[in-house]
């Protein structure tokens, strides 16, 4: 059976599903699920610390972008040392995980090793698709890749032709960062139409961009969604006053129609793999409670205390 080291969270969660969780020797210090993998030897860390506020941590990764070129490092002894027959990366986003190029580099120095490198390059779900697809092909399993396949997209679409019972297709805004703001592009857009919402900021496809407050309030969406990258809801709970700060969050129409959501991004949204689907059930439940009830509130998403935007609409002397 071949040795797997994965580097990414969603790879991690990709081997999994393809049935070679038993198979997996090494993982990456982000890599978390399913449970049993947090016993594996840890072969990355972030060169910063992680710890801190929004804005804090933003400054950080520009910090580490700027002078060492790398958010992450990857322990190239102990790699050498679990004797991979496949290392999993990704060269989508030096944000997300270790880069490919510092994996080239560290194999490229073992004469006598030449472990087999997958590299997801996930943008939209059709790029998920084909990264589970690429995982299935290097393990020799390329029908159980079609079949995984082929059961999350009857998932998503079994989804989107209840959400379409609707009748209506609220606006949603989805942040993939507080401090600076951020939205959430990529696959997100995609779930939220899936789950009978319109996105209003971030494109499909796309990495997600920086938004400008002012934009936000000009997009004033009926559901505000907060996903903050390798957050979960706790995290985000603490650092979603920041949005409460800012001039007019209480005339916004989801503040003001107690519509804004916490969710954990950490778990679900920011990661491309199996586990798109139940970030799209989430999704469904927030935009449309009355057709959907998968039971993820309270783990993968709960909704934003009222009394937070109230005391914020009292401090800006907003009247309802």
């Amino acid at each position: 059976m071949p040795r797997i080291v994965s580097l990414i969270a969603s790879a991690t969660e990709i081997v999994s599903a393809l049935g070679f969780e038993r198979d997996l020797v090494g993982r990456s210090h982000e890599c978390d699920y399913p449970p049993s993998v947090q016993s594996l030897p840890v072969c990355t860390a972030a060169n910063f610390p992680v710890e801190g506020s929004s804005r804090e941590i933003d400054a950080r990764v520009k910090a580490a972008l700027r002078e060492v070129a790398a958010v992450y490092r990857v322990d190239g002894d102990l790699l050498r040392e679990l004797r991979p027959d496949v290392i999993v990366t990704q060269s989508q986003c030096e944000v997300c995980a270790v880069s490919l190029r510092d994996v080239e580099r560290i194999i490229s120095e073992w004469p006598d090793q030449r472990p087999r490198i997958v590299t997801l390059r996930p943008n939209c779900l059709e790029d998920v698709w084909d990264d589970i697809r690429r995982v299935a092909s290097a393990l020799d399993v390329v029908e159980r890749g079609e079949e995984l396949v082929a059961e999350l997209k009857r998932r998503l679409a079994a989804l989107r032709a209840r959400s379409r019972l609707a009748g209506q297709r609220p606006t949603v805004a989805c942040l993939e960062w507080l401090d600076p703001l951020m939205a959430a592009g990529n696959w997100v857009p995609e779930l939220v139409r899936l789950a009978g919402g319109e996105p209003v900021v971030g494109q499909a496809g796309k990495h997600s961009p920086y938004l400008d407050w002012n934009d936000l309030q000009a997009a004033d969406p009926e559901f505000l969604v907060l996903m903050p990258c390798g957050w979960g809801i706790d995290k985000t709970r603490t650092e979603a006053d920041l949005l409460a700060d800012q001039p007019g969050w209480s005339a916004l129409r989801a503040v003001r129609c107690g519509q804004v959501y916490l969710t954990d991004g950490n778990q679900y949204f920011n990661r491309p793999g199996p586990r798109l689907v139940e970030s799209a059930e989430i999704l469904a439940e927030i935009v449309h409670p009355s057709l959907f009830r998968f039971g993820h509130e309270g783990t993968g998403w709960e909704r934003r205390s009222s009394l937070a935007g109230a005391e914020a609409g009292a401090r800006e002397g907003y009247q309802p």
